[in-house]
């Protein structure tokens, strides 16, 4: 089972790299085989139709379609950017949707979380990307997990503080990949 994990932020601190570095733990110990992708390695313009017309897809985008066509799954945690999607999350989405002939969502299973300093872990950025990504024929996994007041929930390693947090992070990724399985 190989699986595509990464951040919809390119901070060096995100606490959605966090929680996925803890994601990632839990997919390895059941198996799976985990790249971990970081965004500030595909740099992309602001999707633009007339840069699209004039140059084509970005290299970035085309890079980042291989690595979602070599996988299984994928696991995306992002923050929550003013009730929405991150922007260098969504700006991906945009790029990587317009290649032909099929878009790499179409089918791809995708567990999906979030953390945030907010008392709704960042949720309503969830349900807007997973509308976007089911629009675009993506399988995205029923349960979400948002982690509230993240930056208080880690200790000094990156792991959770709360054996809670974790149970539930562990359930998600290990319900996630039998499903996948199956």
């Amino acid at each position: 089972m190989k699986i595509l994990a990464l951040a919809g932020s390119i901070r060096k601190d995100s606490l959605n790299k966090k929680l996925l570095a803890v994601a990632c733990e839990v997919a390895s110990a059941k198996g799976a085989e985990v790249k971990v992708v970081d965004f500030a390695a595909f740099e992309m313009p602001l999707y633009s139709g007339d840069i699209e017309d004039g140059k084509g897809i970005p290299e970035a985008a085309i890079k980042l379609k291989d690595l979602f066509n070599s996988v299984d799954g994928v696991i995306i945690s992002t923050p929550e950017y003013n009730y929405s999607v991150s922007g260098v999350l969504k700006n991906a989405v945009d790029w990587m949707s317009r290649i032909k002939p099929q878009q790499p969502f179409k089918r791809k299973q995708m567990l999906l979380m979030s953390a945030s300093p907010s008392m709704v872990g960042g949720n309503r950025g969830l349900w807007v990307l997973r509308m976007s990504l089911e629009a675009l024929g993506a399988f995205v996994y029923p349960d979400m997990f948002s982690l509230a007041v993240a930056h208080e929930a880690f200790d000094a390693n990156g792991g959770l503080k709360e054996v809670n947090h974790f149970n539930l992070v562990k359930t998600n990724v290990e319900n996630f990949i039998d499903h996948i399985a199956k």
